[in-house]
C-alpha cells in the first residue's frame, strides 16, 4: 500500500512562491512515478508536473513550464513542488499523485494523497 501525505499550501499575494512537499510512503513507492495535479473549483482536474523516483526525466504542463519546478529527496521518500510567480490562476486543491508516467500526464493515478490548497490573492 502507498501513501501520500501533502503539506505546504497556503495563501499567498500574486508574484509570491510557495514550495508544496509530499511524503511517501510503501515498499513499492520508487516503482511509481511520482506527480502533482490540481484541480479548482468548477474545473477539471489538471496534470501539473512529475518526477520518477530514478533519472532525471522531469515532466511539466504548460502553463506552469518555466515557473513550477518539483524534484525528489530519495533518502527521505520526498517529492517537492516549488511554485514562483504565483497567479490567481494557480489557485486550486494540489494533489500528490503516484502511478504510470504516461497514465499521469494524462491525468490518471494509482495513488492519491488527500490535497493541500494553494489559494493565490490577487
Amino acid at each position: 500500500q502507498v501513501q501520500l501525505v501533502e503539506s505546504g499550501g497556503g495563501l499567498v499575494q500574486a508574484g509570491g512562491s510557495l514550495r508544496l512537499s509530499c511524503a511517501a510512503s510503501g515498499r513499492t513507492i520508487v516503482s511509481y512515478t511520482m506527480g502533482w495535479f490540481r484541480q479548482a473549483p468548477g474545473l477539471e482536474r489538471e496534470f501539473v508536473a512529475s518526477i520518477p523516483w530514478g533519472g532525471p526525466s522531469t515532466y511539466y504542463a504548460d502553463s506552469v513550464r518555466g515557473r513550477f519546478t518539483i524534484s525528489r529527496d530519495s533518502a527521505k521518500n520526498t517529492v517537492y513542488l516549488q511554485m514562483n510567480s504565483l497567479q490567481p490562476d494557480d489557485t486550486a486543491l494540489y494533489y500528490c499523485v503516484a502511478g504510470d508516467r504516461i497514465r499521469l500526464r494524462a491525468g490518471h493515478a494509482e495513488y492519491w494523497g488527500q490535497g493541500t490548497q494553494v489559494t493565490v490573492s490577487s
